[in-house]
């Protein structure tokens, strides 16, 4: 994996123009064969800044689709939960019109979970599991500063290059919750067709919590999803104006502005992550098998 960063600052004057080959110089620990080029001198004894690409094109454009359809969704659900205007539009049908756009919603927001796993599984380091799950013993110890910090009773988040531990663990949660939402939104649409292919794949769904608890959930899950948002987007303006890494500007860009030392520090842990990964094969391979010309 490669990770792509960029001085902060303009080179000195007698630096290697763009493009030569001195232009580039490896990280103290590179993981990868991970590269940083070369960035200013540290001044007043501020620590070092680089330039680094943390989310990829695939994850800023899937968190702006899930956005985008959170939205559509929560309008056009309230609107068929509790019609507030229109009873007939020019063709007598307001409703029908309403549940279309919300069911092709739907299949959009279907979609984009499944394509977020599956990134999970591909995409860069920040946008892989090993980064929502908080197994790794590095990553767990950041919890309880995690907590205390969104509680203010410290006065820094934890210093990590992308999620921290404990919103890593939070988006987990909030993932298993879409699933429910969209499993139960289509068990919902079936009941219009009782005897078509989507209660085949999902009429299981009654037989273990009646339809009144399943619309009931349904419903509430919009609310907690608006809950989680106004979280979302207040932590992330404190941690950018009180880093300012761009935390806010990467969902739109990919870069944050980080110490160079914190993304030193990843890329030592991602070389011992895979040293160990390489020994656990090792130690785990059939002893006794020969090669043979």
């Amino acid at each position: 994996m490669t990770t792509t960063a960029e001085p902060t600052a303009p080179p000195a004057r007698g630096a290697p123009s763009e493009g030569s080959p001195s232009e580039q110089n490896t990280m103290a620990a590179p993981a990868r064969g991970a590269s940083v080029p070369s960035v200013s001198d540290e001044q007043d004894g501020e620590e070092e800044l680089v330039r680094v690409k943390v989310w990829d094109f695939p994850v800023r454009m899937l968190h702006w689709m899930l956005v985008g359809s959170i939205v559509v969704l929560s309008v056009t659900g309230f609107y068929i939960a509790t019609p507030l205007f229109g009873s007939s539009s020019a063709s007598g049908y307001t409703m029908g019109i309403v549940r279309t756009i919300h069911i092709t919603t739907g299949w959009i927001f279907a979609t984009t979970l499944v394509a977020r796993i599956y990134w999970a599984f591909v995409g860069n380091r920040w946008a892989r599991w090993n980064q929502l799950l908080p197994f790794r013993r590095e990553r767990l110890a950041k919890i309880r500063p995690s907590v205390e910090y969104y509680l203010f009773r410290k006065l820094e988040a934890p210093p990590v290059v992308g999620h921290n531990p404990l919103a890593g663990a939070t988006y987990v949660l909030l993932f298993c919750m879409f699933i429910l939402q969209a499993i139960t939104g289509f068990a919902l649409e079936a009941l219009s067709n009782p005897h078509g292919l989507m209660w085949d794949l999902t009429g299981w769904v009654y037989s273990i919590v009646p339809i009144p608890e399943v619309r009931l959930f349904h419903y509430l899950v919009m609310f907690c999803t608006f809950g989680f948002i106004i979280h979302h987007v207040y932590s992330g303006a404190m941690v950018d104006r009180e880093e300012r890494s761009g935390e806010i500007s990467s969902m739109f860009t990919g870069w944050k502005i980080l110490p160079r030392s914190r993304v030193e520090a990843e890329e030592a842990e991602l070389a011992r992550m895979d040293h160990q990964s390489l020994h656990a094969r090792r130690t785990t391979a059939p002893t006794g098998s020969k090669n043979f010309a």
